[in-house]
């Protein structure tokens, strides 16, 4: 029962809880929708940002170039005589990203160099000396013919005239690839950008994190040389999704490659949570927490209380009274009050029944006395019309008469004694009536001795009363055949065997044969009375040699007497 009530309760809580649910079930998807297109926005805006970082980046290392052009165009008129070691190594000292400066004669020769140079006997004939012999201003080079500095550089030469304009060497220029990688500390880069400087091969020069930069696509070159730049994602070596950005630097030789990691939808979350989903599934789930304490506190604890109130109404406790009604909400105490003035309605009417069937008990018992007693007066009319008579036969018959409206006498007294007016206990019934028909005959000087041996049971009037008119019978009968002459020893039980109850009087003295086969009134009586039970009656002879008088009857369905029940259930 108790689970019953909990779940009952528990509904008004869910059927709430899915109220709100459903009112603000808008309100989650327009803030999912709405951190969906901010997710996007963001993904997009970080795209362009970095295709314009890499772009930026491009554009300062070609900055860097050109400035390396114009320093060898001042450099390169004086860069000649015996100081020409000494000034060169002062202007790479000056100036950071130089690995070496060098002065060329026209057929290839080291004139003067701010370092070591290594030796290069084919240097006349490199693609990039013979541009400059051709008339080219200006050459940018990845690959000079020989390792001119010790970490990844590009060379960039300028050509050497003579006064009259003739080709008199070049000017060349070291330059550390490193210094034209721009710095992760820049902030123009996104947030956690990683840089990295890749030749046209595809192969990396130099990377700040190894691991962030990925195989490139087959087609990045072509893309890159259309559009100038080129933005994409990609896995890292860590298996995280990444956005890459490339733009070349020099020319078609080297490329900056930028990358940023590109947060997945919960980590962008997490990153925003104001602006993300994790603000409306806060709101909802706090909304859907409030309703439900506030619906246990306001609505669904007040409805135990009063189930409880109810549930003790319900055992007739109906003096409980809802105290703690002042405390409910109005529409609760109303109801508190409905229930407090329902209980003061059933115990007014409960009184007033208890009054009604009090006087209904006492007129019962008034009658069931008054018919005793009319019956009693007429016993004692029967007695007195018997002691007239001087017939034998007649005053046997009027004996017999008597006892009956004895027996119907006692009956009418046992209900109206008892604590019930529609049951009587049978045990002391049949001691009572046993003793009277047996003491009525103590005037003829008989001795007779009972055994009484009855089992507990309470039996309607309708039941009782042919059950004691056929115990009248057979101790009438026993004392007319039995103990006439000597007395004896009359023995009376009742027992309950099952669906079956039966009643058995016995006698001890010494009835002739035709006694269990004679039809008289008595025997016609007995049967009829057994037949009135839907039951049958037996005479048979005991093993003492008198008669046994049996009745066999459905058992009755009355309750046994209390004691009788405590004694069941105790065993």
């Amino acid at each position: 029962m108790y689970g019953l009530d909990r779940l009952s309760l528990s509904t008004i809580r869910v059927r709430l809880i899915a109220a709100l649910a459903a009112a603000l079930l808008p309100v989650l998807i327009l803030g999912a929708l709405q951190s969906a297109i901010g997710f996007q926005r963001e993904g997009q805006a970080l795209r362009q940002n970095l295709g314009f970082a890499a772009e930026r980046s491009a554009a300062t290392a070609r900055a860097r170039m050109e400035s390396a052009d114009v320093l060898l165009q001042t450099l390169a008129p004086g860069a000649v005589g015996f100081q020409c070691a000494q000034r060169l190594a002062d202007v790479k000292e000056r100036i950071p990203g130089y690995l070496n400066l060098v002065r060329f004669d026209r057929l290839g020769r080291v004139v003067c160099a701010a370092g070591g140079v290594p030796a290069d006997p084919q240097r006349e004939a490199r693609s990039w000396f013979r541009e400059l012999v051709s008339g080219r201003e200006f050459v940018i080079t990845r690959d000079p013919g020989s390792s001119y500095a010790d970490e990844p550089a590009v060379l960039t030469a300028a050509r050497a005239t003579r006064y009259d304009g003739a080709f008199d060497g070049a000017f060349a220029a070291v330059v550390a690839l490193s210094s034209l990688q721009p710095q992760v500390t820049d902030p123009s880069l996104p947030r956690g950008a990683e840089v990295g400087l890749v030749e046209k091969t595809g192969r990396y020069i130099s990377t700040t994190d190894v691991h962030a930069f990925p195989r490139l696509p087959a087609d990045w070159r072509a893309k890159v040389d259309a559009a100038g730049a080129l933005v994409w994602y990609g896995r890292d070596g860590r298996d995280r999704r990444r956005v890459y950005s490339a733009a070349p630097v020099i020319g078609d030789e080297v490329y900056v490659v930028l990358s940023a990691q590109s947060p997945g939808l919960l980590s962008w979350a997490r990153i925003n949570p104001l602006t993300s989903i994790f603000f409306p599934l806060l709101t909802f789930v706090l909304a859907l927490v409030a309703v439900s304490l506030v619906t246990d506190r306001v609505v669904v604890r007040w409805i135990a209380y009063l189930q409880r109130i109810a549930a003790l109404y319900a055992r007739g406790r109906l003096s409980v009274r809802p105290v703690q009604a002042e405390q409910m909400p109005p529409e609760i105490r109303e109801l508190a009050e409905t229930l407090e003035d329902m209980a003061d309605a059933i115990v007014a009417r409960d009184a007033s029944l208890r009054d009604s069937l009090a006087q209904k008990d006492a007129l019962m018992r008034e009658i069931h006395h008054r018919v005793k007693n009319n019956l009693q007066v007429i016993s004692s009319l029967l007695s007195m019309q018997q002691r007239a008579l001087t017939d034998p036969a007649a005053r046997s018959a009027m004996s017999d008469t008597r006892q009956r409206i004895t027996a119907l006498a006692l009956i009418y007294r046992a209900l109206y004694q008892g604590p019930d007016l529609k049951r009587v206990d049978l045990r002391p019934f049949l001691e009572e009536l046993t003793a009277q028909l047996v003491n009525g005959e103590l005037a003829h000087g008989l001795a007779v001795r009972t055994e009484l041996r009855v089992e507990p049971l309470v039996i309607d009037p309708d039941r009782l009363a042919p059950l004691a008119l056929f115990a009248v019978e057979a101790i009438t009968n026993a004392q007319k055949h039995a103990f006439a002459q000597r007395g004896g020893t009359l023995k009376l039980e009742f027992f309950v065997r099952g669906d079956e109850a039966i009643l058995e009087i016995c006698d001890d003295g010494e009835a002739p044969d035709d006694a269990l086969v004679a039809s008289g009134v008595g025997r016609t009586l007995m049967t009829a009375f057994a037949r009135q039970l839907r039951g049958r009656a037996e005479l048979v002879r005991n093993s003492e040699g008198g008669v046994t008088a049996r009745l066999i009857f459905p058992t009755p369905t009355a309750d046994r007497p209390a004691a009788a029940r405590g004694n069941q259930a105790a065993a």
